[in-house]
């Protein structure tokens, strides 16, 4: 017989509520309920109609990535089936577009919220252009910050706009809202050239190599967030000590925060009235011509990383055989 529920919300009963979140979470399982209930309607708006993944850590338990939903998924939780050209099989998404949704993860211990960049109606077009800023190991978050600063003044000179949040880890990512007359293939390429041209400006801070032994302690600039690809949702929290969320800060104030300043605990005290994400978030915008034209003469990364990874194991097999 099922225990009875510590409480319901919009029908959902929540269990459990007083343990633990994880280690080194600083929060219960009822932080992270109660805040994600206090966010819904600021975050909603970036998982509706997304297929998503989310990060879930159970008790005792390593946190892994769920794509699929499990069996016992109630049958009011929408869901998209996808083709996973990867593993070669259908996945099937949730679709977090309510409130009773978003309670019903928070009580499988869903910590972390990543959509796609694609809506489920419209497969060939993702909504907006992504760039993932990765300090290197060890060094401090400014660093991210002052890479964000260089994306921006890319942007700026190709007539284009950018909305910034803390990534809740150590990084900071930049959205750029595109209109749906680009395809895939374009916004990946009009990511490649816009992260090339910030790595000009400044390429003592910035990076585009993809293979970390290449980066030379600088901050990687990741153009790969594209296609089938996702990120973490704004407001999302991370899986980190603290259980910080991913907050967006505005340009003014991007180098006067830390990632430890927004967690579960005290981010809904500094929501106020307005949404912040929202308000930064520009319309979506055109590409232009001469940003896709570069973009398109430029590798895509993980290709050029996966020959080169080849090519050095034929050259240890082949010295291993020499020597």
């Amino acid at each position: 017989m099922a225990s009875k529920p510590d409480e319901t919300r919009d029908g959902v009963p929540l269990t459990n509520l007083d343990q633990p979140l994880f280690d080194g979470a600083e929060a219960t399982k009822r932080d992270l309920v109660d805040y994600l209930d206090a966010v819904h309607e600021r975050m909603l708006p970036g998982l509706r109609n997304r297929p998503l993944s989310v990060i879930r850590v159970r008790p005792g338990q390593e946190p892994f990535m769920q794509k699929n939903v499990p069996k016992y998924t109630p049958e009011w939780v929408k869901t998209a089936t996808v083709w996973a050209e990867a593993s070669k099989r259908e996945v099937s998404y949730a679709l977090c577009d309510d409130r009773r949704t978003l309670l019903w993860f928070a009580n499988q211990r869903a910590v972390e919220y990543h959509p796609t960049l694609m809506r489920a109606d419209r497969w060939d077009r993702v909504t907006q252009l992504v760039f993932d800023l990765d300090p290197p190991e060890g060094e401090t978050f400014g660093m991210a910050v002052q890479a964000a600063f260089l994306v921006r003044q890319a942007l700026t000179e190709a007539g284009l706009e950018g909305a910034v949040k803390t990534s809740g880890a150590k990084g900071v990512h930049v959205f750029v809202p595109i209109d749906e007359s680009v395809s895939i293939e374009d916004a990946a390429a009009a990511t490649r050239a816009v992260a090339a041209r910030a790595e000009r400006i400044d390429p003592a801070v910035a990076t585009t190599a993809y293979i970390k032994e290449e980066r030379g302690g600088k901050v990687f600039v990741d153009s790969t967030r594209s296609g089938g690809a996702t990120v973490v949702a704004a407001y999302s929290p991370r899986v980190r000590p603290g259980t910080p969320v991913s907050f967006p800060v505005g340009w003014d104030d991007l180098d006067r925060v830390a990632p430890r300043d927004f967690t579960v605990r005290n981010t809904p005290g500094l929501l106020g009235s307005a949404d912040r994400w929202a308000a930064q978030l520009p319309a979506p915008q055109s590409l232009p011509d001469d940003l896709l034209e570069e973009g398109r003469a430029i590798p895509i990364a993980r290709v050029v990383a996966m020959h080169e990874g080849k090519r050095r194991a034929r050259a240890r097999r082949t010295a291993a055989e020499e020597g």
